[in-house]
Parts: C-alpha cells; structure tokens; sequence
C-alpha cells in the first residue's frame, strides 16, 4: 500500500473541495472493494476522501412515491428499514441478501452504484426500478447510468448523493448465488411499475442489462408461465470457472420465473 493523503470532510461541500484539489483523489464510503484494490497495489490515490462524517448523504424517505436513498445508507440499514420494506420489498429482499453481515454493516448504495461490479446486486435493482442516479452535479437515469466491466457515465471525481427509485406496483428479486463471494452468480430483478415491466440481469454478463422479450412477454401476462421457452443468447455472456455462458443463460430463464412467482406471490 502506497501513502496517500487521508481527507476526513464534515459537509458535502468540503468532501468535494477535496477532491478538485487532489492529484488522483477516490472517494471512501465503506471500503469494501478500495480496501482490496489499495492493499493489492491496484490503485494508488494521492488522496482518499471519506464520506463517512457527511449528514447531506445519509437517510431514506419517500417522496412522490419515490423512495430516495442516500449514498452513504449501508446495506444493512436498507434491509433493516421499515420505509424500504413497506415501500419496495423487492429492493429489501435483494438487500438481505447481498455478501454476508460484515460486508452489509459497512458496505454502501453510493458505493455498489459508483463501482457497478457486474455481479453486484444493486445495479440490477436501480435499472429494474428504473431509478435516477443522483450526483453532485446531475440525474442520470438507470438507463444511461450502467456500462459493461465496472464503467459507468461517472465523471473522475462526480459523486453519488443518492438514488431515486420510483415505488412500483410489485417487484422481486431472484439471485443464484457464487459459492465463495455471494455475489449473483446470476440474478434476476422483476419489476411491474406505472411505465410497464421491466427485467434487469446481473451476474450474467459484463454488466447489468434488460431482456426486452421477457418485458414484452410479461406485459401481456404476467405470470411465470408467460416466460416459456424465453431465454438469453449465450453468445456475449460471461464465462469463467464458476459457470459457463449456457449455464447462465439458463439461469436468467430460471430466476426470471422465481422472480415472478416472488411478484405474484
């Protein structure tokens, strides 16, 4: 691990002050994946801001029927929330079940929305619910937000304040998860909102992306059923020691019907 300049800011303006000023500044909310890459010697800041003591990035409400969630909110204080579980159970179900204990007490929204890991849970929630990146300068939609290996339309020092996720009518989530890490080996995140259906894909491929003919399908009958003999074309999904790229694509068929039947249910 190489030395860097250690930046502790109490309000949203100093943290980003910091950042201009800084050579190659990165911003620390819970650390679980800067953490790896410092003491692997795959980045090297001069300077590291923590978001940790910022009051402007922590909180849930609903508003509009919009339930918004500050960028520093843990996984943990998702998953426990009254207001998320009342408002989006789907998003609750799929926040209990990310990493282990550890990894939910400390990791966060800003943080799993910012690193976009393409087995990481939280894109596949934003994207299925259609929800707005919100940044110190800028709304991006889900849509426009999430790129392919960890990219996203984050500027080098734009920060995540929050994200906005409309209330649907239902939603769920699916997940197969990776044996050692937790992460979604594939998962499946299902959502019927006011603008239709919406079917977002993570784990399967080199980012989170929708399945047009499920959502097509799922319009006209919304029921497991609906998605027979509906699947992913291998070709352009991942493939590794954990799964094939077949293997995977059946599971985005599979996950999608529990994650229906999780709706209907």
């Amino acid at each position: 691990m190489r030395d860097f300049t250690f930046h502790r800011p109490e309000t949203l303006s100093d943290a980003l002050a910091a950042m201009r000023s800084a050579d190659r500044g990165a911003y620390l909310a819970g650390g679980q994946h800067m953490l790896r890459e410092l003491k692997l010697d795959r980045a090297a800041p001069t300077d590291i801001v923590s978001l940790a003591r910022i009051p402007e990035l922590s909180g849930m409400l609903v508003e509009d029927s919009v339930l918004v969630l500050g960028g520093a909110v843990t996984h943990s204080e998702a998953a426990d929330s009254a207001l998320v579980r009342e408002s989006i159970p789907g998003l609750a179900g799929l926040v209990e079940r990310i990493g282990d204990p550890l990894v939910r007490n400390r990791a966060t929204v800003g943080g799993s929305i910012a690193l976009n890991d393409p087995a990481g849970d939280y894109p596949a929630a934003v994207l299925g619910l259609a929800g707005v990146v919100v940044t110190d300068r800028r709304h991006i939609p889900a849509d426009e937000f999430f790129g392919a290996g960890f990219a996203t339309a984050l500027e080098e020092d734009e920060l995540v304040v929050a994200v906005r996720l409309p209330v649907p009518r239902r939603s769920a989530y699916a997940k197969f998860r990776a044996p050692a890490a937790r992460s979604a080996l594939t998962g499946v995140m299902v959502v019927e909102g006011a603008d239709g259906v919406r079917v977002a894909v993570t784990g399967a491929g080199p980012g989170v992306f929708r399945v047009p003919k499920m959502e097509s399908a799922l319009e006209r009958d919304f029921a497991p059923d609906a998605l027979a003999g509906l699947g992913v074309d291998p070709a352009g999904l991942l493939a590794d020691l954990e799964a094939s790229a077949e293997y995977r694509s059946q599971l985005v068929s599979v996950m999608a019907r529990k994650a229906v039947a999780a709706c209907s249910g």
